[in-house]
């Protein structure tokens, strides 16, 4: 079988992509990974073979809405060249989906750790469904505005959520943090996180004087920023924050601060040393909390971050960071008791547990396979 991988090429992205197609060279399939510039290296760090495009935007995550023109560009000509059976691309990606359609291709969608548009039934309530009904209607502008622009003809699904599900749509979550009662598409199914990183360097330094806590940094998304508090949480207190930017801005922390702040392209040695892992919910620290075992302190702000955040809290691994302007009493606080809280911990074990029985890249192949076929 002939496997194109078509991820978005930002780590939260790329590397559970990567994490599939591994396993689908294992088993002996031909596997290319389309990468710009900056990805490249780190698909061939995994072992996989490159087939490259010179424009980084056309990839990101940060382009989703604009660039959809020349990322379908790029998946089609990658389609020609390399005649794949089945693509396998990212939620969001809607080049690589409008491509395998024109080309009349199966694919495989890679998503988050929580399903982002309405279920067949069920949910958390009134507001959840309203939000989820507008974030599937503003994406489905810019799927619809994409297919126009290819000259593709209006499709006429039962459901519109249909043509953003792929042959087959893999959640990189649990079932059991979905809300109670909540149905979700049938061409939707669990498959657990897909997690691969890079190695980090073994010189490495790791701040060893203090306990640590692990902080990831989402976008903000026009919502509050974390530095305020981060500054106001680490200063005078118990723990020392190791800080990853992610795609968020440059770093604001105060002079006095316990905060140790970088960009690194792995997260899992730091998140093992840590006693928690606090974030604004992205995927990626979220499955890597849960993965070690370690309680969550999040605070969401727009697109994922709500819905990943509720679905934390709902399931007992999690506490919410208290709302900008509070206290830094009552920041360290919060700290403090989501790091000693027994019952969270056991939780966060417990639903980590369950991630890793569940053979993620495993079965994540086995739902590639089964659409090539």
């Amino acid at each position: 079988m002939n496997v194109l991988l078509c991820p978005l090429n930002d780590p939260g992205y790329l590397y559970p992509a990567l994490a599939v197609g591994r396993e689908l060279r294992r088993r002996a399939h031909t596997v290319h990974v389309l990468a710009g510039p900056r990805a490249a290296p780190v698909v061939t760090v995994a072992g996989l073979d490159v087939s490259a495009v010179t424009d980084d935007r056309a990839l990101s995550v940060a382009c989703w809405t604009v660039r959809g023109p020349e990322q379908y560009t790029e998946v089609a000509r990658a389609v020609r060249r390399l005649r794949p059976d089945v693509l396998v691309t990212s939620v969001l990606c809607h080049g690589a989906l409008v491509a395998a359609e024109a080309a009349g291709l199966p694919v495989v969608v890679l998503g988050l750790a929580a399903h982002l548009w309405p279920y067949r039934s069920g949910g958390a309530g009134p507001v959840d469904t309203h939000d989820r009904t507008w974030r599937l209607t503003e994406t489905l502008k810019h799927y619809q505005a994409l297919r126009e622009a290819v000259g593709l003809a209006p499709r006429h699904d039962r459901h519109p959520d249909t043509p953003l599900l792929g042959t087959t749509f893999l959640l990189r979550g649990h079932p059991v943090v979905e809300p109670a009662g909540a149905e979700l598409p049938p061409a939707v199914r669990h498959v657990g996180p897909c997690w691969w990183e890079p190695e980090p360097p073994s010189t490495e330094p790791l701040p060893d004087s203090k306990p640590l806590v692990y902080v990831h940094l989402g976008r903000t998304f026009g919502g509050a920023s974390l530095w305020p508090r981060l500054n106001a949480a680490f200063t005078s207190g118990t723990y020392r924050a190791v800080v990853e930017l992610g795609r968020s801005g440059a770093p604001e922390a105060d002079a006095d601060a316990d905060l140790v702040v970088g960009r690194r392209p792995w997260m899992g040695p730091l998140v093992d040393r840590a006693d928690l892992v606090l974030t604004n919910a992205t995927s990626a620290p979220v499955l890597a909390a849960l993965l070690r075992g370690k309680p969550l302190l999040v605070a969401p702000n727009g697109s994922e971050q709500q819905v990943l955040a509720a679905d934390c809290l709902r399931a007992g691994v999690a506490r919410r960071l208290p709302e900008p302007g509070a206290p830094a009493a009552d920041l360290r606080a919060a700290v403090e008791a989501t790091a000693h809280d027994p019952e969270l911990r056991a939780r966060a074990q417990e639903i980590g547990g369950l991630l890793a029985d569940g053979k993620s890249e495993t079965r994540a192949s086995d739902a590639v396979e089964s659409a090539a076929h």
